[in-house]
Parts: structure tokens; C-alpha cells; sequence
């Protein structure tokens, strides 16, 4: 039987902190362990309690004094952009038409698009990332480079082509048949495949006709078990460039509502600029609001009301939104969340921030059975965090007296260099990918992979 017994600091949430001090809301273990068993985990609990439970020669991973916790999750990032991070002085439409589409022609070719999927699934995993929600580009290869890349590393991944035919390069559009067709091949390819989930994407209202729409709406009757992601209410220009494309609706979030694309699967970036109507609809169909503090900022697109969607009922999540986020990392993106609703006189709790990373996420994905805590049951997917990973950090951490601050201390602090060590599936990751990929493709992280 194969067997993993991983010690450590052990925190996994079992419900959304209501304050600092909700000490109910998570199960801590200053000497804990997680069982892992082909890929599951079987039990977490003290150490000794769980050292009882297998063979004396059992293998032990003992990360003391590291934390250990579930795989974080991202819920909406774009894989083709993932060199395009960091492009200069423009607000979201210029910034589409100056980098992305630009960029995005590129993935076309499956030798580029097999390299960037493997780059940027092992920079996910260098984060401590585990699942993340992606769009892929207009073409298909990249959605096949994408779930491969994510199937050889055994990552539980969310994501599909961008349905685009108009408003937008001409090497970058479909048809709303096309769209249609090459979706269905895909989900019949990829959805349920091993760990794969596919998400129905039309981009945006901007760059999709309403004949897309329809196709798009005859795509969710068809695979009502697909994910839908697109975005909302980003940017002041979009929300005036989309509602004049649709005349009709009554606002943005109006015209997804009149296809039929609000659901408990539909994944919403942005909703900065949503009025009360749009986010009491939101909360009617169970739709999630995605929240991208480090790309609002980046692109001077606004503040996410936090208070609003919890007053109203409504479903959110965070993510990073590579590329116009500037970071892989979860933390990095939780204290620019921190930053945002600070602003307007709202807390995150680091409670709250590391929930959202890893339960609230996978609740706003209804994958909270699977992943998101270290249930029994539950995929190994398990990250150890360093909060002394940095010499400033080892610093303040001197001063530190609760897990709270520890855990705002990473937060705060933490980067890349805080992740100690990253589980898939009970897999350990550190160092089968990442770092050794080089300029000239995949193949030494693929070999190592497959040795």
C-alpha cells in the first residue's frame, strides 16, 4: 500500500472564521501529521495518534516547524499571458489591444504553447498553488498543451478555450460555430479526464455576437456539469463598451442573465463596479464574483466591495489573475486583498485570508469534498509553508506570539521562497518541475517527470 506520513504544523478550516479570535473554525495540530494513502488522505491528528495508525516503516516527511496545509487554490488566471506579466502604462482595453492580443497570437503553435503550459503550471506549483481556474487562448492546442501539461504533474485544473468573434484580432477569432464545435470536442476530450474540469469561456460580452452568446448558452444546456468563466464589470470603458453592444439588457450583468450563463458554476472575474441589483442576482443564481486585488490595482480598475457581496448574500472568491496580476502567489494576492478593502474600512482577518485560499475558494467551486482541507477523503493536495522563509521574516517571526500573527506574517511577507514543499495527489513536487525547465522547452522537467 502506498503510504505517506506527513509531520508537521498541521491547519486545515473546517468552517469561514467570523473574527481573529474563531478559534472554531479550523482544526489546529502544533505536532500533527496528515496519512496519506494512494493519493487521499486517510487521517490527520496528532502525531503520535496517527504514527499508531500505520507500519513502523512507513515513510515519514517531517517538515517541524513548517506549516502544513491544504494545496492553495486560484479561481481565474490566464495561462497564455503568463509572459506578458509586468506590461507597461495602459488600462484594461489598451492594455488588450497593446499586450494580449498580441501575445495571445502566439499559441497558435503547439511547440510554444506546450512550453508556456509547462512553465506555468510549475510556477503555480512553485507558489503552492494546486488547482487553479485558467483561460486557455482561441485555439485549441493551447486548451490541449494546457490540460497535458496539468495531467502529466497530476493537478486537479480547471479551464478551456476563450470563445471570441469579434472585437478582437483577426488571427484570434471564431465563429460562434466554430466556438461551438471545437468546445464540445474539447469537453468531450479533456471534462473528467483523470483531474481535468472543463469551463465554458466566452470571454467577454465585448468580444463575443449574440449569436456566440446563443452558442454559448446551448454549450451550458449541453454539459450542465462544465464550469463557466468570463468577466464582469472590470473597468468603467468596458461596462460602457458592453452595455451598447447590448442594448437590451438592463445592465452588464444582465446580458449573461438573458443567455443563461448565471449558475453555481459560472466564475465571474472582477465585479468591481456591480450595483445592488446586479450583485442580489449574483446572489439568486448562486453565480461566484471573483476577486483580483493585485490586476485591479495593476490596471487601475478599482476596489472590490467585499461588505456588499456578504450584506447581499452573494458568493466570491480570490485570485491572482496572471497576467494582468502580478504574482503567482496566493499570498502575495491576499495582501493586496488585505490593501484593497483596508481602503474602504474593511478587514480580512489572516484567518479569513487563509481560508479563502484554500476552503472558500473550493467552496466557490463546490470542490470542497475533494480539495480545499485535509479531510479524510479529501486528494492529498497539501503545501508546507516556511513562515522564516526570507531573513526579514525570520526576524519578525522572533517577535510573533499566535498562529494569527504567524499567519499574517506570511501573508504579509510571504513569497515563493516561503513554500517549503508542495503535495499533488500525495506526490511531493519540489524539484520534479519548476526551476530546471529552461529556455529551450519542457523536455528536462518532462524527463525527469517520466523517469
Amino acid at each position: 500500500m502506498n503510504e505517506l506520513l506527513i509531520r508537521g504544523r498541521v491547519l486545515t478550516f473546517i468552517e469561514e472564521p467570523q473574527g481573529i479570535d474563531d478559534t472554531a473554525s479550523y482544526r489546529y495540530f502544533e505536532d500533527g501529521a496528515v496519512l496519506v494513502r494512494s493519493g487521499k488522505v486517510a487521517a490527520i491528528g496528532d502525531y503520535p495518534d496517527v504514527r499508531k495508525r500505520v507500519d513502523a516503516d512507513v515513510a515519514v516527511a517531517d517538515h517541524r516547524p513548517h506549516l502544513v496545509l491544504p494545496g492553495l487554490i486560484d479561481t481565474h488566471l490566464h495561462f497564455p499571458q503568463t509572459q506578458a506579466i509586468a506590461s507597461y502604462g495602459a488600462q484594461l482595453l489598451e492594455w488588450l489591444n497593446t499586450y494580449i492580443f498580441v501575445e495571445e497570437q502566439k499559441f497558435a503553435e503547439p511547440e510554444h504553447a506546450a512550453f508556456i503550459a509547462g512553465r506555468f503550471m510549475d510556477e503555480l506549483l512553485s507558489n503552492g498553488t494546486t488547482t487553479a481556474v485558467a483561460y486557455c487562448s482561441v485555439h485549441p492546442e493551447s486548451v490541449d498543451a494546457y490540460f497535458t501539461a496539468a495531467e502529466l504533474r497530476g493537478m486537479l485544473m480547471v479551464g478551456g478555450k476563450v470563445m471570441m468573434d469579434r472585437n478582437a484580432p483577426e488571427a484570434l477569432r471564431d465563429t460562434p460555430l466554430q466556438g461551438y464545435d471545437e468546445t464540445k470536442r474539447l469537453i468531450g476530450k479533456w471534462h473528467g479526464r483523470g483531474r481535468a474540469h472543463y469551463a465554458i469561456s466566452p470571454r467577454f460580452a465585448i468580444t463575443s455576437t449574440p449569436e456566440q452568446m446563443e452558442m454559448s448558452r446551448a454549450l451550458v444546456r449541453e454539459h450542465p456539469d462544465c464550469y463557466v468563466q468570463t468577466h464582469l464589470s472590470e473597468n468603467r470603458d468596458e461596462i460602457a463598451f458592453a452595455t451598447s453592444l447590448y442594448p437590451d439588457a438592463k445592465d452588464y450583468t444582465d446580458i449573461y442573465a438573458r443567455y443563461d450563463l448565471l449558475d453555481r458554476k459560472t466564475l465571474l472575474g472582477h465585479c468591481i463596479h456591480l450595483s445592488d441589483r446586479e450583485i442580489s442576482a449574483l446572489a439568486e443564481t448562486g453565480a461566484v464574483a471573483v476577486f483580483c486585488p493585485t490586476s485591479n490595482l495593476f490596471l487601475g480598475s478599482g476596489l472590490f466591495d467585499r461588505d456588499r457581496f456578504d450584506r447581499l448574500g452573494a458568493r466570491w472568491s480570490v485570485a491572482t489573475d496572471v497576467g494582468a496580476g502580478t504574482s503567482f502567489s496566493m499570498l502575495e494576492t491576499m495582501d493586496e486583498a488585505y490593501k484593497v478593502l483596508h481602503l474602504q474600512g474593511q478587514r480580512l482577518s489572516p484567518l479569513n485570508s487563509f481560508y479563502r485560499m484554500t476552503l472558500g475558494n473550493a467552496r466557490a467551486l463546490d470542490l470542497d469534498d475533494r480539495i480545499g482541507s485535509l479531510h479524510a477523503g479529501a486528494d492529498a493536495d497539501i503545501v508546507v509553508l516556511d513562515s522564516r522563509g526570507k531573513s526579514a521574516m525570520e526576524l519578525r517571526m522572533r517577535t510573533a506570539r499566535s498562529l494569527a500573527e504567524e499567519l499574517f506574517i506570511l501573508q504579509t511577507m510571504g513569497d515563493d521562497r516561503c513554500v517549503a514543499e508542495v503535495y499533488v495527489a500525495g506526490k511531493a513536487m519540489k524539484g520534479r518541475f519548476g526551476r530546471a525547465a529552461t529556455a529551450d522547452g519542457d523536455a528536462a522537467g518532462t524527463q525527469r517527470a517520466t523517469a
